[in-house]
């Protein structure tokens, strides 16, 4: 019940990135026609992009409150990381186009000097989404959210394309005109970073990736329990917030079944105080 009510929490984040982004991404698409800046265009598509996979995010956070039911036994956790499947590749898309763009516009004669109101409208989208990135990182801690997690990358990687963006429309400002097509270039490159990292994390855990150092801390602290003679075998697989460990450990053959299911409750209690893991299969077998 714990980690649903910490998943409703972290809805709030979603929220709050898919507002700050609908407002952004039209105040920057509007401006950058208005003042000539490709820079703030690349900027405006990039946000409104990110509206559908915060849309995504809220989504995947909603289906992973769902109790367990009859065909998901171990319950909808693992949503909210296709919900960060899904974001990456939507980011992806726009990446690519936002590079195609500004790439041609490189390479024509067209010299346009931006307006000043767009590199402050851009250095604006950069303190305000800095700012949704402190409040996401936090919040996707607090409440152990991959996906939120995944949306704070996103929101400090936008604060970054901003001030990118800031940077380029300045330039030309001073004359460099290739600066500000150049800035939406680069915006495209961080875009398509964002959405690489997004999709190897979701794939490693839907892959049943789990960290090794994690699996070798966790491991020596089973063989710190002094009744556990060995530990033979470990595994671990990440359902969206909750980690699942499944332990072969080797004990004296002449324990009962009491004493055997009191060295599991041992180890259950140590897993969930120490390394955060509240669900752990333990099987028991005789130590030779």
């Amino acid at each position: 019940m714990g980690h649903a009510d910490n998943l409703k929490k972290g809805e709030k984040g979603a929220w709050i990135s898919i507002i700050a982004y609908i407002i952004l991404s039209i105040s920057k698409l509007i401006i950058a026609y208005i003042g000539s800046s490709e820079a703030l265009r690349a900027d405006g598509l990039n946000n409104s992009t990110d509206v559908i996979a915060s849309i995504a995010v809220l989504i995947g956070l909603k289906i992973s409150r769902k109790p367990p039911d009859e065909d998901h036994h171990y319950g909808h956790y693992r949503a909210e990381t296709i919900a960060s499947l899904f974001a990456a590749f939507i980011m992806m898309t726009v990446g690519i186009q936002v590079i195609i763009d500004t790439f041609s516009k490189l390479f024509t004669s067209e010299t346009t000097q931006p307006d000043m109101l767009t590199a402050w409208t851009a250095l604006s989208a950069a303190v305000i989404m800095f700012m949704v990135y402190r409040y996401n990182l936090s919040l996707s801690k607090k409440v152990e959210s991959s996906s939120l997690y995944a949306a704070a990358q996103d929101n400090r990687s936008d604060a970054f394309v901003s001030i990118g963006a800031f940077v380029g429309i300045i330039g030309a400002q001073l004359g460099l005109f290739w600066l500000d097509p150049l800035a939406g270039l680069v915006v495209g490159i961080i875009i398509c970073k964002t959405a690489w990292d997004i999709f190897k994390d979701s794939t490693h855990t839907l892959t049943d990736g789990f960290d090794e150092k994690q699996i070798m801390k966790i491991k020596s602290s089973i063989a710190e329990v002094s009744e556990v003679k060995e530990v033979v075998d470990i595994k671990g697989r990440v359902h969206g917030n909750q980690s699942f460990i499944d332990i072969t450990i080797l004990v004296d053959p002449q324990l009962n079944v009491k004493e055997s299911h009191a060295i599991t409750e041992k180890i259950e209690t140590l897993l969930d105080q120490e390394h955060n893991i509240p669900y752990a299969h333990i099987h028991i077998e005789p130590y030779q």
